[in-house]
């Protein structure tokens, strides 16, 4: 089966674990490597033939269009990441409307595609933005793919699906989880900082678990975490670096072995071929 292989294109200061440390009025000042790392990336899939899907913040899309034109050139799905990282729990109903269609605006004029898919930043829709996905329908997105199915001190909607479903009985809006490997009742985390720190066999289990039982597997990462040369937030909490900066000089190569071992594909085309799709929390 093919599996969805995603990007969440934001630099290195503008991550969830540095929100409390670096303000968003000192970003224009902080050294930019988005586009370098995007860059490399971009390379990296092309060593293996792999189309991917980029879930890019419209601040990013703002500052380096010739960047997002070159992911839409290489023929990869390009989708919406919000506009500059809010939590989707921090925001209104109509803030989170005003902060889709700002990042969508910039997206499409910069990448010259509809953006029809969306990704909250940290995973940030859960048990308390009932009407997250309401809002996401309304404005006419095909799918989210915005919930971690487990606990997280961070984030997480432990009861949700772990597999695509539709989550407004009369829409077609698919929302898909991304992967979490299961052992008995707990659900642990495969992608990102996880797939970082801890060995590739578990992503490579969980991949296998959702093939198994005829589901996609959703991997993600960011552009940062195969930048081992980023600059040091020296005031960041203990935890935080320790997530951030651990083993980014290995990542590349976990990177390139996970793609030679699966089949891995653009969101959109993933969605296109799932099968029917539960409406509603059933937990699968």
């Amino acid at each position: 089966m093919r599996h969805a292989m995603s990007v969440d294109v934001e630099d290195w200061f503008q991550v969830g674990a540095f929100e409390t440390v670096i303000a968003k009025a000192d970003w224009v000042s902080l050294a930019p490597r988005v586009e370098r790392n995007t860059d490399a990336v971009l390379a990296l899939f092309a060593e293996s033939g792999v189309k991917a899907t980029f879930f890019t913040l419209g601040w990013v899309a703002a500052r380096y269009p010739a960047v997002i034109r070159r992911i839409v050139e290489q023929g990869h799905e390009l989708a919406s990441h919000g506009w500059d990282h809010d939590r989707v729990f921090t925001m209104t109903p109509d803030q989170f409307r005003a902060d889709i269609a700002r990042a969508r605006g910039t997206l499409e004029d910069a990448g010259g595609v509809a953006i029809t898919g969306y990704r909250a930043p940290s995973f940030s829709i859960d048990a308390r933005t009932p009407w997250a996905h309401g809002v996401l329908a309304e404005e006419g997105y095909a799918y989210s793919s915005s919930i971690a199915p487990l606990k997280h001190d961070h984030y997480g909607w432990p009861e949700a699906p772990r597999y695509a479903f539709r989550p407004l009985a009369g829409s077609p809006l698919v929302e898909v989880p991304v992967t979490v490997a299961t052992f008995g009742n707990r659900r642990m985390a495969t992608g990102g900082g996880f797939f970082r720190l801890f060995p590739a066999a578990l992503t490579d289990f969980a991949v296998r678990q959702v093939d198994a039982e005829a589901q996609p597997a959703v991997f993600y990462f960011h552009p940062w975490e195969i930048d081992p040369g980023q600059p040091r937030v020296g005031n960041a909490p203990f935890k935080s670096k320790l997530r951030h900066y651990s083993r980014l000089g290995a990542m590349a190569g976990k990177l390139r072995g996970l793609i030679g071992r699966h089949d891995w594909g653009r969101m959109d085309a993933i969605v296109a071929r799932l099968g029917p799709v539960p409406v509603g929390m059933t937990a699968a």
